[in-house]
């Protein structure tokens, strides 16, 4: 018997489950299938993209985070440089191989520099593109892989983050809908990351600590093409 046979095997005895339990697996198998979707706040219920962008905006800034509207893909570079030189941040960049960073006409900042793949150690700032926003909590979602690298949410300290302002949804429920959307309903990436702002922690003495576990600094570039 395997570890793991053997701790599945505990957890059937606490629940007393003998076998194979096949109404337990069938009941397990039409929750998961019924995706069932919780109570969702006003502040965002029904709510049209304009509404939800701006919820999104407040959510994020109300945690430290910065938030910058563009209006196109073509202003992206500007808007990276102008924040980083703004935040007294070296314009040098850490990307993965995602293919709408790379379209990014890098040459309209010429000074930038752009470094592929996996985050290292004496990264500054790394560069990222997410699945979905949720308007809710002012959350990003990014889903691990070659092309965004979980290494560049955690390891530099300032951490930037493409969106597409029509992936903007109300609630959770919706980002992992737009998750399944590009992944396959029974398909999910490794590791889907939920980031709500710059790392922090309140655990030693009581004192709000900025960078305990991430970056310090979180800036996201909404892009608006998509209204």
């Amino acid at each position: 018997m395997s570890a793991r046979d053997a701790i599945l095997n505990r957890v059937r005895h606490s629940l007393g489950v003998q076998g194979q339990d096949t109404a337990r697996q069938t009941a397990a198998e039409q929750h998961v299938a019924a995706r069932q979707r919780h109570p969702i706040p006003d502040r965002v219920a029904g709510k049209d993209a304009t509404a939800l962008k701006q919820v999104f905006r407040e959510q994020l800034e109300a945690v430290s985070a910065t938030v910058v509207d563009v209006a196109d893909a073509a202003d992206i570079a500007s808007a990276i440089a102008d924040y980083l030189r703004g935040t007294n941040r070296p314009l040098a960049l850490r990307v993965g191989d995602d293919a709408d960073l790379a379209a990014i006409d890098w040459q309209a900042e010429p000074t930038m520099e752009i470094s592929s793949g996996a985050a290292r150690p004496d990264d500054a700032v790394g560069l990222s593109r997410a699945i979905a926003g949720v308007a809710e909590t002012g959350t990003l979602m990014l889903a691990s892989g070659p092309d965004n690298p979980v290494t560049l949410n955690f390891m530099p300290e300032t951490h930037i983050v493409v969106l597409d302002a029509g992936d903007i949804v109300e609630a959770y429920e919706d980002g992992f809908d737009v998750m399944r959307e590009r992944f396959g309903s029974n398909e999910m990436p490794r590791t889907v990351n939920l980031i709500s702002g710059p790392s922090r922690t309140g655990d030693i003495g009581g004192r709000l600590v900025m960078g305990a576990h991430g970056p310090r600094q979180f800036c996201v570039i909404v892009v608006n093409t998509k209204d």
